[in-house]
């Protein structure tokens, strides 16, 4: 019978509980302890890294505080720990280091590899030549975490790590495993709302992968009626995919129509699968020199604002 793995997570914001819950409910999982400042009934807390006992019992160590606190966290672990596997949630860094890691194995939370119609999507271009991607992502800041002013959050504050460049780097990140690397960039990064913070709150990218793939992607938190698509031409199909609706679309040069949609399709789903596939195969997992090419792209385009 195998091990049942130990977790430990840092952090303990909405995303880490989301964390929480998925991996508690996986037969796997011996146990999940805590790194936050939070006191909290019945659960095993540590007040920081440092002073967690025994750190090397633990088997799955996930970081999952706020963006400006990963490249300390990821370091303390990497020179305490050996063997060990790391999930990192995304982005990597607030700002691009090529820090190296050897002594474990680390992996970067880009749960949107995921979702069950971008997995469609990636194997359906498999076979065909694509020619560009048009990709959309916006969503208004205040409407991002219920019954949290968005004002206090690090999403709004440049020195933590946040602006909408860093928290919707989900799109370069699959727009790179699907293209290849963006080789070539040109781009906009700015705040232009009225919005109460320091952070950029719309960038826009126009480029050109490594794999000759013309792409243009324009992702905000401005935008009252949400959207995530991407829409993709290749010489014999365009698709198009919804994350909100949860609906693919494809239709050829003979203007014939496929459609899908993922019925009762929810988050968690994403998180179960990406875990799995960190703690088994480590099929379309983000690798950490993949985490590091989109923190290379994201400082190109920092560099050029």
């Amino acid at each position: 019978m195998q091990r049942k793995i130990k977790v430990l997570l840092i952090g303990y914001g909405s995303i880490a509980k989301r964390h929480e819950e998925v991996l508690l409910s996986m037969e796997e999982i011996e146990k999940v302890d805590l790194v936050t400042k939070q006191t909290l009934s019945g659960k095993r807390t540590f007040k920081s890294l440092a002073k967690v006992k025994n750190i090397g019992e633990y088997d799955y160590f996930i970081i999952a505080t706020e963006t400006f606190k990963h490249l300390e966290q990821l370091k303390f672990l990497e020179s305490k720990l050996s063997g060990k596997i790391i999930l990192c949630e995304k982005p990597l860094f607030a700002e691009y280091r090529k820090v190296i890691v050897s002594n474990n194995l680390v992996f970067v939370g880009y749960v949107l590899r995921f979702h069950p119609l971008l997995l469609k999507l990636r194997e359906l271009l498999t076979a065909e030549r694509v020619l560009n991607t048009n990709v959309i992502c916006g969503q208004y800041l205040p409407e991002w975490r219920p019954g949290i002013d968005y004002r206090d959050s690090y999403s709004a504050k440049r020195d933590e790590g946040g602006g909408v460049l860093l928290d919707l780097s989900h799109e370069i990140d699959y727009i790179q495993w699907l293209f290849g690397k963006m080789s070539e960039i040109k781009s906009y990064q700015m705040k232009i709302s009225d919005l109460d913070i320091d952070s950029d709150d719309f960038v826009t990218v126009i480029g050109k992968t490594e794999k000759n793939v013309m792409v243009n992607f324009s992702i905000d938190c401005i935008s009252k009626i949400s959207c995530r698509k991407i829409l993709v031409n290749t010489l014999d199909n365009t698709y198009e995919l919804d994350f909100i609706a949860n609906v693919f679309k494809g239709r050829n040069k003979a203007g014939v129509e496929e459609n899908f949609r993922c019925e009762g399709f929810e988050r968690n789903f994403m998180f179960r699968a990406m875990h799995k596939s960190i703690l088994s195969g480590r099929e379309f997992v983000c690798g950490y020199n993949e985490g590091l090419d989109v923190m290379k792209t994201i400082s190109i385009i920092q560099g050029q604002n």
